[in-house]
């Protein structure tokens, strides 16, 4: 009887155990099955992962090559000589679907500068005392004149401005030269709406060149055969500050006929910026004596529009 119970007791133990043994077994390899688990899933959406970036790399060198390859996309017109691209226009052909594309460029012809001279200032001497002319002295000289009415003032209009430091009795000119200065702003006006030229300088007195001469190195004399043709009233100065390149190639044009018919002399300054003009009596009256053209025939001093040939 004891033996029987000695055996049980062992029996039920070694249950025991065995149980216990097989409870902690499970618990510990749980977490390894786990892991192996979640080892296996990160492997298996790496490859995936490499696998969607290598058909994205794929994907992109392939259109990057179909783009680098493909023929430019086309419209046709029927109404044009010409069919348009993604590159742009090309002439369409008969025989062939593109030609080398052609370009029309616009003609703007401008005349050169009208450079002064030496001679040209000598020239200018001789025709105001060749019209009788005679040199404004000073301040009371001029005043008498003005009053006189053998100078007038400049025209100024909407077309024609004087510069406002200009002193006030400076603002005049001979009758002949304000009408010239008249057409010659409603020329320009017509042909640029809303532009107007400047008067930079007009009638100047002896006293007063000879002050400009300490201070302008570039200013003419004020006694001699090359004395400023400003002295006797006659001349005006045009500024070019602000006027475009196709306004000035214009005021060319427009004064180079002008000077061939002996009615005026035009020098163009740089330093200055303006075009000195002297006007002859012969402008407004064909029976006063004229010169003959110091310069050569110009076969076209006409500006061309755009499109035009």
């Amino acid at each position: 009887m004891r033996r029987s119970s000695f055996i049980s007791f062992w029996t039920a133990l070694a249950a025991g155990l065995a149980l216990v043994l097989s409870v902690v077994g499970t618990a510990f390899a749980a977490p390894a099955h786990r892991h192996a688990r979640a080892h296996a899933h990160s492997t298996q959406s790496t490859k995936k992962t490499a696998a969607a970036s290598s058909r994205r790399h794929s994907s992109s060198a392939t259109r990057r090559i179909a783009s680098s390859t493909r023929r430019p996309r086309t419209t046709y017109s029927p109404a044009r000589s010409e069919v348009r691209t993604s590159y742009g226009y090309r002439s369409r052909s008969r025989n062939s679907r593109y030609q080398t594309a052609e370009f029309r460029q616009v003609r703007f012809n401008i005349p050169s500068p009208l450079r002064g001279s030496h001679e040209s200032l000598v020239h200018q001497n001789e025709m105001a005392e060749a019209e009788g002319l005679e040199r404004i002295l000073d301040e009371t000289d001029l005043e008498n004149r003005i009053a006189s009415g053998s100078l007038v003032p400049v025209p100024v209009s909407a077309a024609l401005s004087v510069n406002t430091d200009l002193p006030e009795n400076h603002r005049y000119c001979r009758p002949w030269t304000a009408q010239f200065l008249h057409d010659f702003s409603q020329a320009h006006a017509a042909k640029f709406p809303g532009h107007s030229l400047e008067v930079t300088s007009a009638v100047r007195t002896v006293e007063y060149q000879r002050q400009l001469r300490r201070i302008n190195g570039n200013a003419a004399a004020a006694d001699g055969d090359i004395a400023s043709p400003h002295l006797t009233g006659g001349t005006i100065d045009i500024g070019k500050s602000g006027l475009s390149a196709r306004e000035i190639g214009w005021i060319r044009a427009w004064l180079i006929p002008l000077e061939q018919q002996g009615k005026i002399d035009v020098e163009e300054e740089f330093r200055q910026a303006c075009f000195h003009i002297s006007v002859y009596k012969s402008y407004v009256d064909p029976t006063s004596p004229s010169h003959a053209p110091r310069v050569s025939p110009i076969e076209s001093a006409t500006i061309l529009d755009p499109g035009a040939r």
